[in-house]
């Protein structure tokens, strides 16, 4: 049985930070004590002035496989995953093909299970006609279906209200959904176009993927969600007016319907476009100043119940075109932890919340097996951060496989130093171990 013992980490739990020990043995948290653990370990780390996380798990992934590799691919993205203090990742169906089978799914599970540092799960897609197929998904073993109500190409863009209607009244498992209203934007666009032709200034992005285009389609998905009792997950929200949408006196475990934020609509705004132009254009927008603080307030405050990355790498060449031309979504999971610990350091989020919002909270959210908080009998997946460590975020430093991140040149005052994924020490100071995989994600009466 192999062991590991932390020694005198300020570990970061369940609403408190204390000085304590902690025992892995295999795969598990064997014993936590704020009192020495006196017993002989195989490896034994002096954590002495680190702080000790239970791992990150990001419920909003698109890691480009199959079919997009050539923007990002499951072996190097799971890499800057656990680079960042991220042990686990919720992937989504927007690959090519679209993973709109139950075959495609299972292919995904297999490619993780070979080359995944971090542990791995993958949405179900629903399209406007493959119901029938998504209603044969495992909620012991699948995180949940994702429904594109906007933001969307092809078949992965369900507007069909019979299809919403069929989908929210049958499914029993949680139900991911992208809102944006697409009439709503795709009115905007031809306004835009009319004053500024196909030169539509990234400035304008917000103002196309407006507020009124956020708001009509997330108030649709949760009018569906109560008129159906649907287990409802609202990814991204990026408005103000969005929250009133929102629950913060149900219990997490009880709730029904819940909400997401992003790391770039707590971070960036509006006024950031003239300076990082298009590599900030995501789908919904970075909308105005008041967004992104009523959206961390919504976090403080249990309307938003996790955080996530929306990680979706694109090459710098793609990004570089113009408005129309350069596609939405950035690289942000290496960097998400980090850029939390940021926020606590400017005096505006606690280290528990941080620690609440990005494991305790996805794991209540997505009932998950054992993982998100550092508790006896669960996974050792777990993070040790320095607080007083500063880097500049460079092209040497960054491990996507795009090579780029919307944070070079930002300094950040905090540092992963290591990441245990099942209690292996996958990451240590800038090293890999690459010998074990993570493993495939599990869930409790995910059925409901």
């Amino acid at each position: 049985m192999a062991t590991t013992l932390i020694k005198n980490a300020t570990i970061v739990n369940v609403g408190e930070c204390f000085i304590g020990n902690v025992l892995i043995e295999n795969n598990l948290i064997a014993k936590i004590s704020k009192t020495t653990i006196e017993l002989k370990a195989d490896t034994i780390i002096d954590a002495t002035g680190l702080h000790l996380f239970p791992g990150c798990i990001d419920d909003q992934v698109h890691f480009r496989e199959p079919g997009l590799s050539h923007k990002g691919e499951m072996y190097t993205e799971a890499k800057a995953a656990v680079a960042g203090g991220v042990t686990s990742f919720m992937d989504m169906p927007n690959t090519l093909p679209n993973t709109f089978t139950q075959e495609l799914l299972e292919q995904k599970y297999q490619r993780a299970s070979e080359v995944s540092l971090a542990n791995y799960s993958f949405f179900m897609g629903a399209s406007n006609d493959n119901i029938e197929e998504v209603l044969k998904t495992n909620p012991t073993n699948v995180c949940g279906i994702k429904v594109f109500m906007g933001s969307s190409t092809g078949n992965m863009l369900v507007d069909k209200r019979e299809t919403l209607e069929a989908l929210f009244s049958k499914c029993k498992m949680l139900i991911a959904t992208h809102c944006e209203d697409e009439d709503t934007i795709k009115h905007n666009i031809v306004l835009y176009k009319e004053k500024y032709g196909e030169n539509v200034p990234i400035e304008c992005h917000p103002l196309i993927r407006s507020e009124e285009a956020c708001y009509k389609s997330s108030s649709l998905a949760v009018e569906l969600a109560k008129k159906y009792n649907t287990r409802l997950h609202v990814l991204h929200i990026s408005t103000a007016k969005e929250l009133a949408l929102f629950d913060n006196k149900t219990p997490l475990k009880q709730k029904r319907i819940t909400a997401e934020a992003c790391i770039h609509h707590l971070w960036f705004s509006d006024e950031d476009y003239k300076t990082l132009g298009t590599f900030i254009k995501w789908n919904p927008a970075v909308k105005k100043a008041k967004d992104r603080d009523a959206i961390l307030q919504g976090v403080l405050d249990n309307k938003i119940d996790v955080i996530a990355t929306d990680h979706a790498p694109h090459t710098l060449e793609e990004k570089q075109q113009s408005y129309f031309k350069a596609p939405s979504g950035g690289p942000l999971i290496q960097h998400s932890l980090v850029a939390m610990l940021e926020l606590h350091h400017q005096g505006k989020i606690s280290l528990e919340k941080i620690a609440e919002k990005m494991a305790h909270a996805v794991a209540d959210c997505f009932q998950i097996e054992k993982r998100g908080y550092i508790r006896e009998g669960y996974f050792a997946d777990l993070v040790l951060v320095d607080l007083n460590s500063s880097w500049v975020v460079d092209k040497s430093n960054i491990l996507y496989k795009c090579g780029w991140s919307p944070f070079e040149g930002l300094t950040f005052h905090s540092k992963i130093t290591n990441t245990f994924v099942n209690g292996n020490l996958v990451y240590d100071n800038g090293k890999f171990n690459e010998t074990k995989k993570g493993e495939r994600l599990t869930f409790e009466q995910l059925e409901n």
